[in-house]
């Protein structure tokens, strides 16, 4: 079954809002002209289909999706398919800027794009999923492609639906070409280390935000808020590291330890629960809502965008917040935290562990070798660090947070390789 990303707060802000008035305070910064603000502003290509599939009752039903290419600069798009009955054009479109300016802070040689089907996989069969996916690649056929755009897993799709995806692909084109999508499994091209990819980068993301605030690992505490692919994999290896895990969730609540919640424990319950924490009884259910209170030094929100709003940013305690989704802080938000002096490791750097080794895979596809789980681990691991310190040295000379550095980092590189292609 596929990994859907779990959200039990949402709000209903709009994350392209969010994503614009980050960019155009960097870009105020920058210094960027009227002409480079709209070439990076406008997305290079918007894509809306319809998909008929076959449901299991024999009946057609028409589903809606998306896929944004926002920018070619820097190399062929990259972005995931999120299966989810919220998404939407806006949505998609904020998406697809976030995933440029991620590739640009870690220095990879992509451009952003994301993809979308609004529909509730939860209510689906594996056949329904199979029909719907294979009937989204044919109808995005002209648009993917290795050196064009590659999808990967979002929200709600993982390595069944990329497994089909490229298949279907390859029997258009009459020959296997795994290297249209990544995210993979195994067998068919995948990478070692990609499913924990992104929990990775949010983990070293961590680290390197305690090192600038001289916090000990092995006296930290941390709270993850999302207990999928990225928190649970970032829960454990931040366990690995000395730190003490006080709280999770996901859709079923939160659950709370003090003394620290077994984390091995608490992903095996999960694995044989249908993919729920629902009865856990490792720690104390508590509210969604009450998780973003307690008083930790890490706090990872690790679920879906607009998590953190005005109404919860006053309960924050943490010390540092290590964005492991896409978006989790509306914008709105932002002046609240850096008052309260809280770090915010933004997104766009903190889980871009996932596109990192997902360009590991796509060029060991190109290559035709594989690498080991020690070469990713390793390479990714000083990609991440690198971009961190960065990111860091940019927010003292420009006198901003983290968030506002990365932007600056990323949208500096894009609009400098646009004027050496001779854009104008």
């Amino acid at each position: 079954m596929a990994y859907i990303e779990p959200a039990p707060i949402k709000d209903k802000e709009n994350p392209l809002e969010s994503m614009m008035h980050r960019f155009d305070k960097a870009v105020e910064l920058l210094g960027i002209s009227d002409e480079m603000y709209h070439i990076l502003k406008v997305p290079r290509k918007q894509v809306t289909v319809g998909i008929p599939v076959t449901m299991d009752s024999g009946k057609i039903k028409v589903f809606e999706g998306y896929r944004v290419i926002h920018s070619t600069i820097l190399g062929p798009s990259k972005g995931g398919i999120r299966f989810d009955p919220d998404v939407n054009l806006d949505e998609v479109r904020a998406l697809a800027a976030w995933m440029t300016w991620k590739c640009a802070v870690v220095d990879i040689p992509y451009g952003g794009a994301k993809g979308g089907v609004a529909c509730n996989p939860r209510e689906m069969s594996a056949g329904e999923m199979e029909r719907l996916m294979r009937g989204y690649t044919m109808a995005l056929l002209d648009v993917f492609g290795p050196d064009q755009d590659i999808p990967a897993p979002d929200m709600g799709t993982g390595q069944r639906e990329m497994a089909w995806l490229m298949d279907e692909y390859s029997k258009a084109k009459g020959m296997t070409i795994p290297a249209v999508v990544t995210g993979k499994p195994l067998v068919l091209g995948g990478s070692l280390g990609r499913t924990e990819a992104t929990g990775r980068g949010v983990m070293v993301s961590a680290l390197a935000g305690m090192e600038k605030l001289r916090i000990n690992p092995y006296r930290a505490t941390a709270v993850v808020q999302g207990f999928g692919n990225v928190g649970s994999h970032a829960a454990s290896l931040l366990r690995e590291r000395g730190v003490s895990i006080h709280a999770i969730s996901d859709l079923s609540g939160a659950y709370y330890n003090d003394k620290g919640i077994d984390i091995t424990a608490a992903i095996a319950y999960r694995d044989q629960n249908n993919g729920s924490l629902d009865g856990f009884t490792g720690a104390e259910l508590i509210s969604g809502d009450d998780l973003f209170s307690i008083a930790v030094d890490v706090l990872v929100p690790a679920a879906k965008e607009d998590v953190i709003t005005r109404r919860n940013v006053e309960s924050i305690q943490a010390k540092m917040i290590v964005e492991g989704a896409n978006g989790p802080t509306s914008f709105k938000a932002d002046d609240i935290i850096n008052d309260k002096g809280i770090m915010v490791v933004p997104d766009i750097l903190a889980n871009a562990g996932g596109v990192t080794v997902s360009y590991f895979e796509w060029v060991q596809n190109r290559i035709g070798y594989k690498w080991t789980l020690e070469r990713v681990n390793r390479r990714t691991d000083r990609i991440m660090k690198d971009a961190f310190d960065h990111v860091y040295e940019v927010s003292l000379k420009y006198k901003v947070s983290l968030r506002i550095a990365a932007y600056i980092v990323a949208i500096d590189k894009v609009s400098s390789t646009y004027k050496f292609r001779g854009g104008f």
